[in-house]
């Protein structure tokens, strides 16, 4: 029988509490992190110094407090020491960010799709490797890439990150991760995920949902998805596909055919196709500023939008009341175009909630829209990218640093941002999440 931790192990899991307090928290106080993490102060100093000889966080003075006495130092994380890449294969662009620790974004780039859809994967991993080698070679000396992490709009088979549908894109069975691993460096650990999911965890961890323990993130584009914050922990289900909010079928009989397959699926009755069809859009343009063309001509008495809004916030309100029914969440926070078109059909949405949700169940149901807007799935798939470093960050930070592995390795000329980042691939970490 196993005595316990040892003081090795315990010492490890502290400098986790610790770093992962000041990544979420930002700039603390020694006497805050010893109240907090239930440590006394000779036990913070050490873990901060332990910490601080390593880079990953800073000690200043505070600002003037107005009290008598020395001022407890301030630890704050160093975000030019460690960071991650942040990807987003979106249906209308493709995006890439550089995120330092504490959540700094440090570096980010953009690619529109021309067509309005992304291209093959093996296309999209060429531009995401570009990205972070142009990202990667403007990072200072010494600082290290501790994982990258990508957001895509399908299912994600957990654990190992294969992406196996994308209704709106059309991949099937694609190894997203492996491409991506081909043309990073082959120490930097790549996840995938579900951009709904990843939503959830940054809604949870940097937004409108701190300090919420069950919630539910809903992610609205062409389609629709969820991801689901169960008791402080995300839920994925037997094979990483929980929270197919978007296939839940609403309208089974008069439904309109959705991607999947299916018919009366809600994403096909609320998502930006059925909006912008009902509002007589459909065929003009298409994206998240189509879908706030029509939010703001109801604003301004436009029939036909104000109808289309009423429609799509119907078939949502039922979406939402099923999902409260079943997972009994505290609050359900809505982001990408679902927070457009929740801001101009709330009313109907609620409406719908308070009919077809459980009294007990609405009882306290609190709805909000994202704090953190259009970054809010790269601000995800940084966490997640972080989520080693943070849970092992000497440990995690020695296998990932050396003068060979601080900047990024590629037969081309860094001057010659065109080619992507080379590299055998090695072992990589891979993440499923929920999706649709």
């Amino acid at each position: 029988m196993r005595a316990g931790p040892s003081q090795e192990e315990v010492r490890q899991h502290n400098l986790g509490a610790l770093l992962r307090h000041v990544h979420f928290e930002g700039p603390t106080s020694r006497t805050v992190l010893a109240a907090e993490l239930g440590l006394n102060r000779s036990t913070i100093l050490g873990l901060v110094g332990d910490l601080a000889a390593a880079g990953l966080v800073r000690e200043e003075t505070p600002q003037e407090t107005g009290r008598a006495g020395r001022p407890s130092l301030v630890v704050s994380p160093e975000p030019a020491r460690a960071h991650v890449l942040a990807m987003d294969v979106g249906v209308e662009r493709l995006s890439a960010a550089l995120v330092g620790l504490g959540g700094a974004f440090l570096d980010r780039r953009t690619h529109p799709w021309p067509d309005g859809h992304p291209q093959d994967p093996g296309h999209v991993a060429d531009l995401l490797a570009e990205f972070a080698h142009q990202m990667l070679a403007r990072t200072p000396a010494g600082s290290v890439c501790v994982g990258a992490a990508a957001a895509v709009r399908g299912i994600v088979r957990h654990p190992d990150g294969l992406v196996g549908l994308t209704p709106n894109m059309g991949w099937k069975g694609v190894d997203l991760a492996g491409a991506l691993a081909e043309r990073l460096r082959p120490d930097v650990p790549v996840l995938v995920a579900n951009e709904a999911n990843l939503g959830a965890l940054a809604e949870h961890r940097r937004g409108t949902g701190r300090g919420s323990r069950n919630l539910i993130y809903l992610h609205g584009e062409i389609g629709i998805g969820a991801g689901v914050i169960a008791a402080g922990e995300l839920l994925r289900g037997e094979r990483g596909y929980a929270g197919e909010i978007g296939h839940l079928t609403v309208n089974p009989h008069q439904g309109r055919p959705c991607g999947c397959g299916a018919r009366g699926c809600l994403e096909a009755e609320a998502g930006e196709r059925a909006l912008l069809e009902a509002a007589g859009r459909d065929g003009r343009s298409t994206g998240a500023e189509a879908v706030r063309a029509v939010v703001a001509a109801a604003d301004l008495g436009d029939t036909a939008a104000r109808a289309a809004l009423h429609r799509v916030g119907d078939w949502l309100g039922i979406g939402i009341a099923s999902l409260a029914n079943l997972l009994d969440p505290e609050l359900v926070v809505l982001g990408g175009t679902l927070r457009d078109v929740f801001l101009g059909s709330a009313a109907q949405v609620r409406s719908r909630i308070n009919t077809n949700a459980l009294a007990a169940v609405r009882e306290g149901l609190r709805l909000r829209v994202s704090e953190l807007g259009d970054d809010t799935v790269l601000i995800g798939a940084a966490e997640l990218a972080f989520a080693e470093l943070l849970a092992r960050p000497l440990e995690t930070l020695v296998q990932l640093s050396g003068p060979s592995r601080t900047s990024p390795s590629s037969p081309s000329s860094p001057s010659s941002p065109s080619s992507p980042l080379a590299g055998a691939a090695g072992p990589s970490e891979l993440s499923g999440a929920a999706g649709r």
